[in-house]
């Protein structure tokens, strides 16, 4: 199949979705695709009569892959080495090259990426991708939606509340909190704007760096306990893996540099607590209307509770990630995975 892998963007997560991309393009053409990697910003500028070209050229687009730093991207400095300075979303011929696809492997992660907009207009366009649905991708990114939804839906998730801008001076006690509590962007990722705090100052400050990433955040109680991830595709739970970073907590650099974390998968606990994890995972995926697959965050506390945090409609795919590691201790290995989810995917489209 001709396959375009769409990373990078204008996330805070750009270098991470590259990263992800890079790998299952690599992966793909090793099946024997012509996949070809292509940053949705950025694009390809190429002469528009010869775009069929790119699904046989030789470096497959990979030399846009960098790798992860430990800080977040220059987003100032990507929008100013685009060719033709345009704001619009979509580079040079992305729109093009993608309907001359079998099918788009979305390796975005954050913003546009993930929150149903780059869903909804493939949709209008016609062009086939792979993962969740634009309305389910919508509702999970936004984590005071999801949150809510979760409530209703029986999905056992922390207390707390979504804040706007406007209110950002609003005393925790009226919102009905009190410290410590956490602070994070209510449609990021990746951990980045999140922020642990435990007193009055930490908290001001947590706010202000917070709201510099978007204009609404979700603050709730902060919760000891251990972490953890479920992954699930077609509706079904994969094994539950757990995360131990070596210090701190899973934040950005704890998640993808290498030898920073350690994952247990499956996770060392009693089946019992394993597969209410495993039961909330497929709970939160069904009433978030998503398909195809994503991925749980969970926190397991020390009375035995769980907590679901939140749902990744687009989880990593980076050799350090934890969807591919729970894949495969499910007996699905990494290059299987990237085929599955583009069978279950078109699926989706010959059943219409």
């Amino acid at each position: 199949m001709k396959i375009v892998v769409l990373a990078g963007g204008l996330s805070t997560e750009r270098d991470v979705s590259l990263t992800s991309g890079a790998g299952i393009c690599k992966t793909l053409r090793e099946k024997g695709h012509d996949a070809f990697l292509l940053d949705v910003f950025l694009g390809f500028p190429y002469d528009s009569d010869k775009l069929e070209e790119v699904f046989t050229l030789p470096g497959a687009g990979l030399e846009i892959a960098e790798g992860i730093k430990t800080t977040e991207p220059d987003l100032d400095a990507i929008k100013a080495s685009r060719e033709d300075q345009s704001d619009c979303f979509l580079g040079p011929n992305v729109v093009e090259i993608c309907r001359l696809a079998d099918i788009v492997f979305m390796g975005l992660h954050g913003d546009v990426g993930e929150n149903g907009k780059l869903q909804a207009t493939f949709d209008i366009l016609g062009i086939k991708y792979t993962g969740p649905n634009y309305l389910g991708s919508a509702l999970a990114m936004d984590k005071g939606i999801a949150k809510q939804i979760f409530k209703m839906s029986g999905v056992p998730t922390p207390l707390g509340t979504a804040l706007k801008k406007e209110k950002k001076d609003t005393p925790l006690a009226e919102l009905g909190l009190s410290l410590p509590v956490v602070v994070k962007p209510c449609s990021g990722g990746s951990s980045i704007g999140v922020y642990i705090v435990n007193t009055d100052a930490e908290y001001k400050a947590a706010i202000e760096k917070s709201f510099s990433y978007e204009d609404e955040v979700v603050i709730e109680p902060y919760i000891k306990g251990r972490e953890f991830a479920c992954g699930i595709i077609d509706g079904k739970a994969l094994p539950v893996i757990e995360i131990i970073p070596k210090t701190g907590w899973f934040d950005y650099s704890n998640k993808y540099q290498a030898g920073a974390t350690e994952e247990i998968c499956p996770a060392q606990i009693p089946d019992e607590v394993a597969a209410r994890i495993q039961k909330a995972t497929e709970l939160a995926f069904k009433s978030l209307k998503l398909d195809i697959y994503s991925r749980a965050d969970f926190l397991l506390d020390e009375n035995g509770d769980i907590y679901c945090l939140e749902m990744n409609t687009l989880p990593g795919m980076t050799s350090a990630s934890l969807l591919p590691k729970e894949a495969k201790a499910a007996g699905i290995e990494y290059a299987d995975l990237c085929e599955l989810i583009i069978e279950k995917s078109l699926a989706r489209y010959n059943a219409k």
